[in-house]
């Protein structure tokens, strides 16, 4: 049986290693993970207007554009994996699809491997008429909590829907979806339980993306002068291990022993932005068998410090 994870970070270049460098050990050392373990996708977006879930600041000069997005995209999708678009943001407006940028990325890897992540309505119908065959998936944004409302959104034309986390370890409900081959599970929220702010921290998100991806934001950037908003919330520091106090939480006992032989094949690793070593903490955590979790844990990091120059004798 395959089972999926689909993982944060194509764009930053530590994370973006880190991925890649897992996709290498799973593919060369399938005996230190799980049995049937596979990368599904890899989701992030770069600095446009549709992105949501994470603010992504910045903006992408259009001549180097097309070189930009084909490397990063390229390097993923020789391991075939398909880079999944973040494009959740929840208060575009209609001039906001004609934008270039998410237009020409849509583009330039529209190869039948890769993928979107949708919320509003308006820029769902907007791909499906102009990417017709590009896979897309239903975000966790949209925090559908009524039963009957999920049922029907796992039956409508989305590859995978992100379930709500607090639906998670509400084992008496999940037994009951349909099309359980579609729901992705996200197993480790920041979010707290039940948030009350969720909605209105993505409409955050949302604008700033709407308002700062033009070349003054980048400008900004480079000068060292811009300003990113920050949302004040404890919730957004918490670490892999204090995520696993949560009761949205999933045990990798749970997922290998409940939902896996429930028939819960795909499974989400939230974390874009996250530092590279909390990022791999979870990933040995979900992924590699506990007697090698050291090992691929030293595997991954080993590069990304090498790289920034902490491997050198001194």
């Amino acid at each position: 049986m395959s089972i999926k994870f689909h993982l944060p970070n194509f764009l930053d270049r530590y994370n973006s290693m880190i991925n890649l460098c897992l996709a290498d050990m799973i593919k060369r050392n399938p005996e230190l993970f799980y049995d049937g373990i596979e990368i599904g996708s890899v989701f992030d977006s770069f600095p446009v207007k549709w992105n949501g879930g994470r603010i992504v600041a910045g903006y992408m000069e259009k001549g180097m554009l097309d070189q930009t997005v084909l490397q990063i995209v390229g390097r993923f999708n020789s391991f075939g994996i398909p880079c999944r678009y973040t494009f959740t943001n929840p208060v575009l407006k209609e001039e906001d699809l004609d934008d270039y940028h998410g237009n020409r990325i849509l583009a330039l890897t529209d190869n039948g491997m890769n993928e979107a992540i949708v919320f509003s309505p308006l820029l769902e119908e907007h791909i499906r008429k102009t990417h017709p065959d590009m896979p897309l998936t239903s975000s966790t944004c949209k925090q559908i909590r009524d039963f009957d409302e999920l049922c029907a959104e796992l039956g409508k034309d989305y590859k995978y829907v992100v379930l709500d986390y607090n639906f998670n370890n509400k084992f008496d409900i999940l037994e009951k979806l349909p099309h359980k081959e579609k729901c992705e599970i996200l197993i480790n929220a920041v979010c707290a339980d039940n948030c009350p702010r969720r909605g209105e921290h993505y409409r955050f998100i949302g604008e700033f993306q709407r308002e700062n991806c033009n070349p003054q934001m980048m400008e900004s950037i480079k000068s060292g002068w811009a300003k990113i908003p920050e949302w004040n919330c404890p919730h957004m520091k918490n670490t892999a291990f204090t995520r696993r106090k949560s009761a949205n939480h999933l045990t990798v006992e749970n997922l290998y022993n409940k939902y896996v032989p429930m028939g819960f094949t795909n499974f989400k690793i939230e974390g874009r932005g996250n530092n590279c070593v909390d990022l791999v903490e979870q990933y040995v955590y979900f992924m590699a068998k506990p007697e090698y979790r050291d090992v691929v844990r030293y595997s991954l990091l080993l590069p990304v410090f090498s790289s920034m120059g902490s491997g050198r004798r001194v």
